[in-house]
């Protein structure tokens, strides 16, 4: 460890070298490379964390770049841990990077965790931090939770100090599970930031023992009226109680193309030419869908699914469709497990793929 480098952490009363110490002996990992866990890699990066671990196989895109601002246009198209860990190397060479270019599932959650000694949870879905709250349980280690949506973000540490799970704060549900993420429903650009650091923060704290961890306690943050609010999160002792991970967390990106086929702009576009029969679902909200859709497109928000599919006509292909193909990609795995003869495709990219891959201004007119 170059002593000179973290000198300021050093002449802290009641972390030292001590404190230092055991940041360089930590190993971390980084459940996402999105809006949460690039700042939160930046800073456990920027202080002297031993080993970190990277994961998330998305790549960067343009909308990523006002809250993700490690990257850079140049870097659209190429892999968010990629990208990430040159970032990560370049600010501190020290540093044991490892690149998990993969999502997380019921497959190889436990493998991957059991490797570190903490998780950050900068996931972006009810589905996957379930799975992270399990195999971290399982594994007996802490994670660090955060939450971001509209103007408002929220931070606790689970799983530590005999403290609460996740599932003591947020009781699974099929209607948790069809909540939209913060690509689907918007986020202000710094908000992740905000919550992202305050992560890091509260990883150190857990690693070193300085200070009082959140533990037990929900930090809610409103950076419209600038509030910071801490409720208590009781723990539920039989939320402790999990032996095994289950097959299916409902994750909106890991559904196996073997089960939802994938329909591209050109297949989709193909069809409305050809007038081949058809159901097209759209699961955005009623504000999305009031602003723009597609004609002859049947409405039913994604958390409004479960209670309306007798509305659609199995008799037909049924086509889903959102913004992005994330919400559209979560509905058609619910409705194949619900009705596994039935055609279901997913319009893979959703509207906004629609609207870039055509010049043809008949098809484009109804958007």
């Amino acid at each position: 460890m170059a002593e000179s480098r973290y000198q300021k952490h050093i002449k802290l009363k009641g972390f030292g070298k001590e404190g230092q110490d055991r940041l360089t002996q930590a190993k971390v990992l980084i459940l996402g490379a999105g809006g949460l866990g690039t700042p939160a890699a930046q800073y456990l990066n920027g202080v002297g964390v031993g080993t970190l671990g990277i994961m998330d196989l998305d790549v960067v895109e343009e909308s990523n770049l006002p809250r993700q601002t490690l990257y850079s246009p140049d870097q659209i198209g190429l892999s968010k841990t990629d990208s990430l860990i040159q970032w990560l190397h370049q600010q501190n060479p020290a540093t044991q990077l490892i690149n998990h270019q993969a999502f997380l599932t019921p497959e190889n959650a436990l493998g991957i965790i059991s490797k570190y000694d903490l998780v950050i949870d900068a996931t972006d879905n009810f589905g996957t931090r379930y799975l992270v709250n399990d195999a971290c349980v399982i594994l007996d280690k802490p994670f660090v939770y955060g939450a971001v949506q509209d103007f408002e973000g929220q931070v606790s540490v689970m799983n530590c100090q005999d403290g609460p799970t996740y599932r003591c704060l947020f009781p699974e549900s099929n209607q948790n599970l069809m909540i939209p993420n913060c690509d689907e429903n918007g986020v202000l650009g710094v908000l992740p930031g905000l919550i992202g650091t305050y992560q890091a923060l509260e990883a150190i704290k857990v690693i070193t023992g300085i200070g009082e961890p959140l533990v037990g306690k929900l930090l809610i943050i409103d950076t419209l009226a600038q509030t910071h609010l801490k409720i208590g999160v009781p723990a539920i002792p039989q939320n402790k109680n999990i032996k095994a991970l289950k097959p299916n967390y409902h994750q909106p990106m890991c559904a196996s193309n073997n089960t939802v086929k994938q329909l591209d702009p050109e297949a989709f576009y193909h069809r409305l030419k050809k007038n081949l029969p058809y159901q097209l679902v759209d699961v955005r909200t009623t504000e999305e869908f009031e602003q723009y859709h597609l004609e002859h497109a049947t409405h039913i928000p994604l958390q409004e699914l479960q209670n309306r599919h007798l509305e659609l006509d199995q008799n037909k292909d049924l086509i889903l469709l959102c913004q992005s193909g994330k919400r559209s990609l979560q509905a058609a795995s619910f409705l194949h497990e619900t009705y596994p003869t039935a055609k279901i495709f997913n319009l893979s990219g959703g509207i906004n793929a629609l609207e870039s891959s055509t010049k043809d201004e008949a098809l484009r007119g109804n958007l």
